[in-house]
């Protein structure tokens, strides 16, 4: 019985799109690769002149994918002494298998999002390295800022592809209570798996108020700036580059393409976008994260090229000072046994995805309020750790990618200590473990008939390997 979850894989690499017809090629070379593997050393120092490895459907994967997977596991910490370039060859052509197919259906990505995403994974190498961008550059051998962006911005995309796939595969995957309890029965006693501590968390969160004079003055420095363009023809680029508070964009002038068809940022900045002629700009308008300005710049088809300049209103102290008053009269009402924690959430707090439910967090792997001590995330960890079952934490100050700046009480409301899985008192994560094989069959299953049906050309430096999908197409009957 298969007791790990082994559902979710790791981040694709590169994308070169053209379309192909099914078949089976072998590229001529000598060099077996079965048995290779890379230090770091080697990682860096490796110049070979780039090969294709293989072609699987609109994507080629090079040589140098393979090292930069290997580069990728090195930043993250990860031991590379035991895995082979082999592994990471037959990882990459799952993950390409996946974000082909899923270009085929149609499935798209949100390109804020992933830009955004760059934008933390960046700073979060910076600060664990406590290294500078010149550094970063070096690390991943590249000429410029630009260029890294682009490239981890092709990886972020593929590797969201290749996830939305493989979750639209298993979509539907569901198991009868009849099934989670077959699989418990399967499991041999000695073999039952152990659940760490888990806790419950909840939390009350006060975010300072945004106050019109601010939120008119950024409206009315948008005004400015669209006029500038209109009237004695500034540059909305130049604009970007300098103010916007969009630092995904900023350093290519706030530039987006957006495509009809794929939803890619949030709803109100399409609508805006598409409602736009050529040269036009919008007038300022609100989303989550602040105020913009939309220049469409060309219109190709179903493709929109946009230019947008984002400016978040100013915080004043005064707001702040009322937010932080706020949440501390809260924490007191709540220590005196005025209102409950959970009363407290739904009247006061400003998180909507949480207020609702008494405050309490969802464990976003699992979807419950369950959090395994061990796989908590460190900064969480953090915040709870000291804190006793019921007790109040002192007021807090945090920030997301929409507030800056926010203030929040946490507890810990329901604690669960080690032990051997128990039907009852475990089924929802013995549930959980039975859907996931059952997803996994899923998806093996998906994957040989894809593989059959998909283009795929692998190069003879890599047939000798041992791959766990019939990549080589080998009659098995």
């Amino acid at each position: 019985m298969k007791l790990t979850i082994r559902l979710v894989l790791l981040s694709a690499l590169f994308g070169v799109f053209s379309y192909g017809v099914n078949a089976q090629e072998i590229i001529d070379d000598s060099v077996d690769a079965s048995q290779k593997q890379m230090d770091s050393t080697q990682t860096s120092a490796r110049k070979k002149v780039d090969g294709v490895a293989a072609v699987v459907g609109d994507f080629v994967v090079l040589d140098s994918d393979i090292d930069k997977e290997y580069i990728q596991l090195q930043a993250r910490g990860v031991s590379i002494s035991q895995i082979s370039r082999c592994q990471l060859f037959g990882k990459l052509l799952e993950d390409k298998l996946y974000a082909h197919h899923a270009i085929q259906d149609s499935i798209t990505v949100n390109e804020l999002e992933i830009r955004s995403n760059i934008e933390q994974q960046i700073n979060a190498f910076l600060e664990q390295k406590g290294g500078s961008m010149a550094e970063l550059l070096e690390f991943y051998n590249k000429d410029s800022e630009e260029s890294l962006r682009e490239e981890m911005f092709e990886i972020n995309k593929t590797s969201k592809l290749a996830s939305d796939m493989q979750s639209k595969i298993v979509e539907d995957v569901e198991v009868t209570p009849e099934e989670v309890r077959e699989y418990f029965n399967e499991i041999p006693k000695d073999s039952l798996p152990t659940f760490g501590t888990e806790l419950k968390v909840a939390q009350i969160v006060v975010i300072p108020e945004v106050t019109e004079a601010s939120k008119n003055a950024v409206i009315n420095k948008l005004k400015e700036f669209k006029a500038d363009v209109v009237e004695n023809g500034a540059s909305f680029t130049t604009k970007a580059v300098f103010y916007s508070d969009d630092v995904a964009s900023r350093s290519k002038g706030g530039m987006y393409t957006l495509n009809r068809k794929r939803p890619q940022m949030v709803k109100e900045f399409r609508d805006v976008a598409f409602a736009l002629q050529e040269g036009e700009i919008s007038d300022p308008f609100e989303t989550d994260f602040g105020y913009h300005i939309v220049m469409l710049e060309k219109i190709r088809g179903q493709e929109y090229d946009v230019r947008h300049i984002l400016l978040r209103p100013e915080i004043t102290e005064a707001s702040i000072i009322e937010a932080k008053e706020k949440i501390n009269k809260v924490r007191e009402r709540i220590i005196a046994g005025d209102l409950t924690f959970a009363d407290a959430a739904m009247e006061f707090s400003d998180e909507k995805e949480t207020k609702f439910d008494g405050g309490q967090l969802t464990n976003p792997y699992t979807q419950d309020f369950n959090f395994e001590l061990t796989k908590m995330d460190p900064e969480l960890y953090g915040q709870i750790q000291e804190l006793k079952d019921n007790e109040i934490s002192l007021v807090l100050q945090d920030q997301d990618r929409v507030n800056r700046i926010k203030f929040k009480i946490m507890t810990v409301t329901d604690r669960i200590n080690e032990h051997k899985a128990d039907f009852a008192q475990d089924y929802l994560k013995v549930k959980r473990l039975a859907e996931q094989e059952k997803q996994y069959e899923t998806i093996r299953k998906w994957q040989d008939e894809k593989i059959i049906e998909t283009y795929v050309k692998i190069s003879e430096d890599y047939k000798s390997c041992d791959f766990d999908g019939n990549w080589l197409k080998i009659d098995k009957e």
